[in-house]
């Protein structure tokens, strides 16, 4: 009996942790099965893949700031969305910074649904916000539709998005815990940071001491002490210091509901081949040495730390004082969703892990993470999220070919390996040779119950 779908696509495909021989195929935007290599299929499209070519899930990026509307000279929905895209990025969530207004109540989030309307390239979710402001309505939020909470326990960057004090950050835990909510979390400690030595200019390395690692062992140790107090269910982002996996690690092992997240700046780039000046390294958490960096990856191959997601944090150029090399006063956040994939793959490589964990890191976990249950695998029933991706081709990183707004870049005429081909979004393709194509065909999504 021959099979019959609207989109068929055979060869080396990653499903059930394994890259094999297969046949998917794709029905009303789903994944309709996986079959067995060479089973005959009646499709109205049939993709062969070439030789060197392995079928991925989409990727899912659950830290992207967007920034619309409000900031959208930084950012926007168009731009951000087609550069997921030519990245393998096919589901991000957005930050509720550093839009105006910021996403804290169900107006600001209305709006933000509003401005990304017709936009989108990906599927998009969002995350609420947790200031001191919104404290005691944060189920409003719940009920439309967020996947959860975002809060600072320092200083933001931005005035609209104030942190929480170590008592709001408890009652915030409180609140969320009553309805089975996720709070994810900028762990730095803003008495840590007060007390460690100010950042001098152009030096990188006064930079790192401004932001220690024993900031985020605070942050992460408090943190744990409050979401076991409440059983609250809690996130850690954008983990770059080592020093804190092992209260995470035990944190774990005695129950407490927390995931963990990294970046591929943090698994990729090193403090130590970072010269002075250069600004647009500059992240909040630092990127550290190489030493903490092979313990991030013990971490990550151990389980501790669960995701790899961009933290896609663009501003204007001029934010970035790349004129003055300040380090104090330029914008921290590097800008990175359509390099993650082949970034990390080329130190994956490197390091002997194979594909399919780095697929696992950026797909499969943070799908879970932010409670996308239809994403991350490719899987009878999930969307049709699926990127063709040549694992073997290198590529020197031009930033005229990046699709985000301002293509600035850390990784500027870096060769990494591995190219994204195709992608499709829902069974439709998005991006071809390599570039995106077609109207934005994105779905805006809301938390399911």
């Amino acid at each position: 009996m021959r099979v019959a779908a609207e989109l068929a696509i055979e060869g080396e495909v990653l499903v059930d942790g394994a890259v094999q021989p297969a046949v998917v195929t794709v029905v009303a935007g789903r994944v309709a099965d996986v079959l067995a290599a060479g089973t005959p299929v009646e499709a109205a499209q049939r993709v062969v893949l070439a030789a060197d070519e392995v079928l991925l899930p989409g990727l899912v990026d659950s830290h992207v700031h967007v920034n619309e509307p409000g900031r959208t000279a930084w950012e926007g929905f168009a731009t951000a969305t087609r550069a997921a895209a030519a990245g393998g990025v096919t589901t991000i969530v957005d930050m509720p910074l550093n839009s105006i207004p910021a996403t804290t109540d169900v107006a600001a989030l209305q709006a933000k649904r509003r401005a990304a309307a017709g936009q989108c390239h990906v599927d998009v979710a969002f995350w609420g916000g947790a200031v001191p402001a919104s404290l005691g309505r944060l189920v409003e939020l719940h009920e439309a539709g967020v996947q959860g909470f975002k809060c600072f326990l320092v200083d933001s960057g931005v005035p609209e998005f104030p942190p929480l004090s170590w008592e709001q950050l408890d009652a915030a835990l409180a609140e969320v815990a009553a309805f089975d909510g996720l709070m994810v979390v900028h762990a730095e400690d803003a008495e840590v940071l007060a007390e460690a030595p100010g950042c001098a200019g152009p030096s990188y390395a006064s930079f790192v001491a401004s932001r220690p690692a024993e900031a985020e062992q605070a942050a992460v140790t408090g943190l744990l002490l409050a979401a076991g107090r409440h059983d609250t269910r809690v996130h850690v982002l954008h983990l770059s210091s080592a020093a804190a996996v092992p209260r995470l690690r035990r944190a774990r092992r005695a129950g407490i509901r927390v995931s963990v997240e990294t970046c591929p700046h943090y698994l990729t780039l090193s403090a130590d081949r970072i010269a002075d000046g250069r600004t647009e390294f500059k992240c909040c958490p630092p990127i550290r040495d190489t030493a903490n960096q092979d313990r991030l990856w013990d971490a990550l191959a151990e389980g501790v730390i669960d995701c790899v997601v961009s933290d896609h944090s663009p501003s204007t150029p001029d934010l970035k004082r790349l004129d003055t090399g300040d380090f104090d006063a330029a914008w921290g956040g590097i800008a990175s969703v359509q390099l993650g994939l082949p970034a990390m793959w080329t130190a994956a490589r490197a390091r002997g892990v194979p594909l399919t964990d780095v697929v696992r890191w950026m797909s499969e976990a943070p799908a879970a993470v932010a409670g996308l249950p239809q994403k991350g695998a490719i899987a009878p029933g999930n969307d049709a999220d699926l990127v063709v991706f040549a694992r073997d081709e290198a590529f020197v990183v031009d930033p005229a070919r990046l699709q985000h707004r301002h293509p600035l870049t850390p990784y500027a005429g870096q060769e990494l390996t591995g190219a994204v081909r195709r992608v499709w979004l829902g069974g439709q393709t998005v991006v071809a040779g390599g570039e995106p194509v077609g109207p934005p065909t994105g779905r805006l999504l809301r938390r399911q119950p």
